[in-house]
Parts: C-alpha cells; sequence; structure tokens
C-alpha cells in the first residue's frame, strides 16, 4: 500500500460525507418548507405519479458514505487520524440508527397523510418538530465533518 493511499480514502470519504451535508442543507432551503408549511395540503409535492423521491438519492449514499469511512479507518489505523475516524464512524452510525428510529418513519408517516384543502394543526406541529430535530441532526453532521477534516489536515501536517 503507497504512502497517500490512507490520505485518498480519508479524502474520499471525507467528500462522501460533506456530500450528505450539502444535501441536507438542500432540502432544508428548498424542500422541507414546502412539504411543512401546511400539512397534508403542502405534501402534495410528494403524491401523485410525479412526487419528489428523495428515496433516490437517501438510500444509496449512507452506505457509500459508511464504506469510505470505514476503508479511511482501516487504512489509516496506526496513524494520528484514527481517533478523528473514530469519532466521526461512531457518531455518523450513531445518527443514523436515530434516523432510522424516527427521522424515516415520522417523515414516512406526515408525507404519505391523506390530501385535504384543511390544514391538520397536529400534523403541522408534527412537522415542525421533524424540522426542528432534523436541523439539531444536521448540525451533528456539521461538527463530525469539521472532525473529519481536521483529521484530514492533521494528517498532511504529519506526512
Amino acid at each position: 500500500m503507497t504512502k497517500s493511499f490512507p490520505g485518498i480514502l480519508h479524502m474520499l470519504a471525507s467528500i462522501a460525507f460533506i456530500t450528505i451535508i450539502g444535501a441536507a442543507f438542500y432540502e432544508h432551503a428548498a424542500v422541507v418548507p414546502v412539504w411543512s408549511a401546511a400539512p397534508p395540503r403542502s405534501l402534495s409535492m410528494f403524491q401523485g405519479e410525479y412526487g419528489l423521491q428523495a428515496v433516490n438519492f437517501w438510500k444509496p449514499v449512507h452506505p457509500v458514505a459508511i464504506l469510505l469511512l470505514a476503508a479511511a479507518l482501516v487504512t489509516n489505523w496506526r496513524r494520528p487520524s484514527r481517533k478523528q475516524l473514530l469519532i466521526v464512524v461512531g457518531g455518523y452510525l450513531t445518527i443514523l440508527v436515530i434516523t432510522a428510529a424516527y427521522f424515516v418513519p415520522e417523515l414516512l408517516a406526515i408525507t404519505t397523510s391523506a390530501f385535504s384543502q384543511a390544514v391538520n394543526t397536529d400534523l403541522a406541529g408534527r412537522a415542525q418538530m421533524w424540522e426542528t430535530l432534523s436541523l439539531v441532526r444536521l448540525g451533528g453532521l456539521l461538527v463530525l465533518a469539521m472532525v473529519l477534516l481536521y483529521g484530514l489536515s492533521a494528517k498532511q501536517v504529519e506526512n
């Protein structure tokens, strides 16, 4: 294994991880404000033959990021950046478990609600709570990205 291979894997893992954050920012800026505005009336963007299928992005991107992070961790095991990679892998897996347990089921429950012209205040409250907690989750991902990039920069100084 060449000396630069672990660094390349760390960079690829960082790109994959930060891509996820960029997509989450996009959704919070462009998609969430629309569907959470007045549910169930505002949920039409998810329904029908041409409804938004965000799962087509989210489902494959997480396994790619996990594989790259795992490969970076393995190849950097004897380097100082191991600590940052361990923190990021552990934090990211924790976030994914929470996402699978709460965020995905709650989002599906909200977005698959039957269309109605009347705004459902209970549904609107759940949508607002989902958005608030999702922003907290995004903040956690940002902190993990800083840790990941710090490990990359520390390694570059070391080499």
